[in-house]
């Protein structure tokens, strides 16, 4: 028996320096997994966040205005389109959101999104002579037509809501810079 016993304290001392690697190397995995984690992350747009939520409900907090709600329609280079709470169809700037509520942690390839920019996007308004409620940095609305889109801007022809485009039904002409635009909402 006396054989034994320093085997024992042998094998013992063994299978604690293997615990101690085994241990060791699963730190060593766990802090590069954790690295790589942060890496892939840090390269995730918001663009491919809101691409992985289309059809999802959010809450987007805007830079003037109330908070708008509804389910995220389609997204575009540097915008989206949400189907507001009360049915109406908003086309939101990204630079215009403050905070999304209701974002999932997942993200989707920019395949999904559409490859234009803000300004196709309220060129199709204005192509269809659809009328809009514009919302600007200053939280004042503004209700009419888009006559004109430019490269970094649009002029709207104010009248009210339920009134066709008329020249006797316009009360104003306003440019307003894409930069000021929080939201265009259909009416």
């Amino acid at each position: 028996m006396p054989i034994y016993a320093p085997r024992m304290r042998w094998d013992q001392l063994f299978d604690d320096l293997e615990a101690q690697l085994q241990a060791q190397e699963r730190r060593e995995l766990d802090s590069e997994v954790a690295d790589r984690t942060r890496r892939e992350r840090a390269a995730v747009e918001l663009g491919a966040r809101f691409a992985a939520a289309l059809g999802a409900p959010l809450r987007l907090h805007l830079a003037a205005g109330p908070v708008l709600g509804g389910a995220l329609l389609d997204i575009g280079e540097d915008w989206l389109l949400l189907r507001g709470d009360t049915g109406r169809d908003s086309v939101v700037p990204f630079a215009a959101i403050v905070g999304v509520t209701g974002l999932a942690a997942r993200s989707a390839q920019a395949r999904t999104a559409r490859r234009f920019g803000l300004g196709y996007a309220l060129r199709g308004l204005s192509r269809d002579r659809t009328t809009v409620a514009v919302t600007d940095r200053g939280g004042q609305v503004v209700t009419g037509t888009i006559d004109v889109v430019g490269a970094d801007f649009l002029d709207l022809a104010e009248h009210a809501v339920g009134e066709s485009r008329r020249a006797s039904n316009v009360t104003g002409r306003r440019t307003v810079p894409f930069a000021a635009v929080v939201s265009v909402e259909s009416r």
